[in-house]
């Protein structure tokens, strides 16, 4: 049995270090955006560009090599990875995009709390992100997220590593103000939350024990 899950080890990493190279390949050739995209399909994933009404995605991503040069210089702006095997060196083909604005991680088990400390660059862009059902997200990398400011919709459902659900929303709310926060309930928490002193409603604390949700890039050890 080891001899097959070492193997299989070896055989993963073998196929991401080939993704790599090609990546290498396009990027010098085409361009960071386009490099981006023809990772996200290797990845069986989906890519937009401005314009575009319409997802490329992996059964028709012949077609799309075939017109790459068509969109040499045009802005990606959304790539879903939903339930790719993505992690943290596979989100460093896209810190170089400019225009991002959509991006979905949902069910992808390989994305943790260092995998969110990477988008910080975008927070000038990116608009929409899902993180529903990443198994290894926790409220400390969700506090990497107070770095895009122009986040309009964030779908934390199903993070099954994030205790007090509740609460986190009320964090991740005052934290972004201007973005929807989505697949978490005020009253998602097992334990009601008391009732706060007239004096200091709205100021919402970590209860004593809980780990905080801090707001920086850097994941604690």
């Amino acid at each position: 049995m080891e001899v097959f899950i070492d193997f299989g080890m070896k055989l993963t990493s073998w196929n991401l270090e080939r993704k790599n190279q090609l990546y290498l390949q396009i990027q010098e050739k085409y361009g960071d955006d386009m490099a981006a995209a023809a990772f996200a399909l290797l990845l069986k994933g989906g890519v937009r560009f401005r314009g575009q009404t319409e997802w490329y995605r992996e059964h028709n991503r012949k077609q799309f090599c075939v017109d790459l040069v068509d969109y040499q210089g045009v802005p990606l702006e959304a790539i879903d990875f939903s339930g790719s095997i993505i992690s943290y060196d596979g989100l460093g083909s896209l810190v170089k995009l400019k225009a991002l604005k959509q991006l979905d991680l949902s069910r992808c088990p390989n994305v943790d709390d260092w995998s969110l400390s990477r988008l910080h660059v975008f927070g000038d862009t990116l608009e929409e992100l899902s993180l529903a059902g990443c198994p290894r997200v926790t409220e400390r990398g969700l506090g990497c997220l107070h770095h895009l400011e122009s986040l309009r919709r964030l779908d934390v459902a199903d993070l099954s590593s994030v205790p007090n659900k509740g609460l986190v929303r009320i964090l991740l709310e005052e934290m972004l103000p201007r973005c929807e926060v989505v697949g978490i309930r005020y009253d998602d928490d097992e334990l009601a939350l008391p009732l706060e002193p007239e004096a200091h409603r709205g100021q919402a604390e970590w209860p004593r024990g809980a780990a905080r949700v801090q707001k920086t890039r850097e994941i604690p050890a």
